[in-house]
């Protein structure tokens, strides 16, 4: 049976936080260490070349917010492990790109496994209880599903934040208790890794950590990225906006009949006009899925909570599917989605399921302990 993502709770300094963190969800991060480690061995990456590959990352995360490096310095000493594994894990796509890179490989990308990932939100005025829901699909690597966590992040200088995270990461999913949510989804263009940017992952925690709309949707649009990478952030105001970002630029998309829903391929018209789509000769289902997810959603006139979760069920086109059994990927690795994320942010309300092709068990989480 899958057993349900744990909540780690912390509070307090960065470093304490990060120690709290790595103490309670020791185990997992240790999953998380091997599963990317097992990833650098197979491409031949010395212990030299990681330490430097992480190192290069390590400066880019310090000029960005310096208490990120104290927080992963607190987790990697309650885990247990070293600071450049917790760094390799908060920063796993871009280090795994440059490692390609050095040891020369046919591309950057590695397509073995497939970082899919579907995301919608309904607008309170279509909702069927009135609040804004933000859902997503996150389709990756289905061992992550034994080396993911919930991270429920108490705060004295910001809002707090509820996040769902491979273990060890500062955030992925989630949402503020200033009602502010985001998810993200894979996306791919000739402009990737021809610059270095701060890492994805800390990219939306930064987001998680603003007090108002337009303060995180600045930090998705304008902080340089390694690669591009699509995200949804939504406010419990009523408001959400898709940010498909190329490295060195963002493009916007708007709810079209109070619904967003987007897959993996660039869909606004600016981005198709200025970069070329390399996304679907990995995730050619993307051309479905965000078309399933938002005609499931249409058929209701004010779809709540539980469309959301149907729709994110969906089995069309199965195994390639918006919800993906567990298959092997273009090698022997496991793909899957790993977790099904609905979020009401008004409510301060996350609800997780691992695994949903096999799993109908969700978990609630919330803010406020309730």
């Amino acid at each position: 049976m899958t057993q349900p993502f744990p909540l780690i709770e912390i509070s307090g300094t960065p470093l304490a936080r990060g120690q709290q963190y790595g103490e309670q969800a020791k185990e997992r991060i240790h999953t998380s260490v091997a599963i990317y480690g097992d990833q650098l061995n197979q491409l031949g990456i010395s212990h030299d070349e990681r330490n430097a590959l992480t190192e290069s990352f390590s400066r880019i995360i310090s000029h960005f917010d310096a208490a990120y490096l104290d927080e992963m310095q607190g987790i990697a000493q309650g885990a247990g492990v070293s600071l450049e594994s917790v760094i390799m894990i908060n920063a796993r796509t871009e280090v795994i790109a440059q490692a390609r890179r050095l040891k020369q490989c046919d591309s950057v990308h590695d397509d073995n496994i497939k970082d899919g990932c579907s995301g919608a939100v309904i607008l309170p005025e279509r909702s069927a209880s009135g609040k804004l829901i933000h859902s997503q699909n996150w389709d990756w690597r289905a061992e992550c599903a034994e080396s993911s966590v919930v991270v429920k992040i108490h705060r004295t200088d910001g809002p707090d934040i509820l996040t769902f995270v491979e273990a060890g990461g500062l955030a992925r999913s989630g949402l503020n208790s200033a009602g502010i949510a985001i998810t993200a989804n894979y996306l791919r263009c000739e402009r990737d890794y021809t610059q270095r940017g701060v890492p994805l992952s800390l990219i939306r925690r930064k987001a998680l950590e603003q007090q108002h709309m337009a303060l995180a949707m600045r930090v998705v649009a304008t902080t340089p990225k390694s690669c591009s990478n699509n995200m949804i952030l939504s406010t419990k105001e009523g408001f959400a906006i898709d940010f498909e970002c190329a490295p060195d630029e963002a493009f916007t998309l708007y709810p079209q009949e109070d619904l967003l829903v987007h897959a993996n391929h660039w869909e606004s018209q600016a981005a198709r006009c200025k970069v070329r789509e390399e996304g679907v000769e990995a995730s050619p289902d993307s051309l479905y899925r965000s078309w399933r997810v938002r005609k499931l959603l249409s058929e209701h006139a004010n779809p709540g909570v539980e469309e959301m979760k149907r729709a994110f069920f969906d089995d069309f086109g199965a195994p390639y599917s918006v919800c993906r059994p567990p298959r092997p990927g273009f090698s022997s690795d496991l793909s899957a989605t790993v977790a099904m994320i609905v979020m009401t942010p008004a409510d301060g309300v996350m609800e997780v399921l691992p695994l949903p092709a096999i799993n109908k068990d969700f978990t609630t989480y919330t803010l406020n302990g309730v």
